[in-house]
């Protein structure tokens, strides 16, 4: 089979390559996925960087990238439930292949319909509602999410859309084809053009309450700035840290607001699915496979595209989530 394969720490696109590998062998809770979809995803290069805490780490030689994507299964173990043909998704390991080896345990059945470019970031969908729940903001009030462009970002305002929650997303440039129906932000701020600073503009927005959570997928100086716009009792969750840019801020910055400071790890990253996320998983899966639920694709590859399809994903995020394809 083709997979897109690492044998050793490094910038991806310098040390993924294509290869060829034989078709994996399950065991007796396993079940075997010929793949449809694998998306590329900012955690797959911190994974190829060798940056995750254990137990995410490479294994050499042959260590197969990607960590999420979606397929049909092909054979299952004799302990397992699900049966050949049955659509699923997951976050696991070694996604950039035509077939995968897979704990059933880490498996979401999707409906056979389910579109593909949502299967195949099911760690965006799963992310984006947990993110939105964290946040604590409640209807009627305002949350600040930052990368509003990006493919995430979107996700989370069609959510707070639904859930009457105020979205003001910060872009550092709006793209036309983005409008305000698709993205479903209450107001956006394009860095590029702010007159003054980012809090001013965040008080005006808000009719001076400010806002009462931050989704943070940036950091830098821009992230100061907005926390300096929050109401008491906020909270700020960091997601990402896109800017290379440090920060400062004053204690009392966090102290005079009741600020809550919180990390976002994503739910599936180091354990398998439970049986306490059922009802959220349903959820997410009626809300998303409604033709109107928007998602923003940049592009999809073949394996053998692998160096433009990383490239662009690591230059132009914004322009959408880009996925393999087999």
């Amino acid at each position: 089979m083709k997979a897109l394969i690492f044998d050793k720490i490094g910038i991806p696109q310098q040390v993924l390559y294509l290869a060829e590998l034989p078709i994996p062998v399950i065991g007796d809770n396993d079940v075997l996925v010929r793949m449809v979809g694998a998306s590329i995803n900012p955690g797959d290069f911190l994974f190829i960087q060798n940056l995750y805490p254990e137990p995410k780490k490479p294994v050499f030689p042959h260590q197969v990238g990607g960590g999420h994507g979606a397929g049909t299964i092909e054979k299952v173990g004799k302990n397992v439930m699900l049966k050949p043909g049955a659509f699923v998704a997951f976050s696991y390991y070694n996604t950039w292949s035509e077939y995968v080896a897979v704990p059933a345990e880490y498996l979401i059945e999707l409906p056979k319909d389910f579109p593909l470019e949502k299967a195949a970031q099911i760690n965006n969908l799963v992310s984006a509602w947990d993110l939105l729940t964290d946040s604590g903001v409640e209807k009627g009030q305002w949350l600040a999410l930052t990368a509003g462009n990006s493919s995430l970002s979107l996700i989370i305002s069609q959510y707070a859309a639904q859930r009457g929650i105020k979205v003001v997303s910060i872009v550092r440039k709006q793209r036309p084809e983005l409008g305000a129906q698709l993205t479903k932000a209450t107001e956006t701020i394009e860095l590029s053009k702010l007159e003054g600073s980012l809090k001013d503009k965040i008080m005006a927005v808000t009719g001076g309450w400010g806002v009462n959570g931050i989704i943070d997928n940036v950091g830098g100086p821009q992230l100061a700035d907005l926390i300096k716009s929050v109401a008491f009792g906020s909270k700020l969750i960091v997601n990402g840290g896109m800017s290379r840019e440090k920060f400062e801020l004053h204690n009392f910055d966090i102290l005079m607001t009741n600020l809550t400071i919180q990390a976002h790890i994503y739910r599936y990253l180091f354990a398998p699915v439970q049986s306490s996320d059922f009802t959220m998983l349903s959820d997410i899966i009626e809300i998303t496979k409604q033709p109107d639920f928007y998602v923003h694709i940049g592009g999809k590859h073949q394996l053998e595209d692998f160096r433009s399809a990383v490239e662009a994903t690591i230059q132009n995020p914004e322009k959408g989530k880009r996925f393999f394809v087999f």
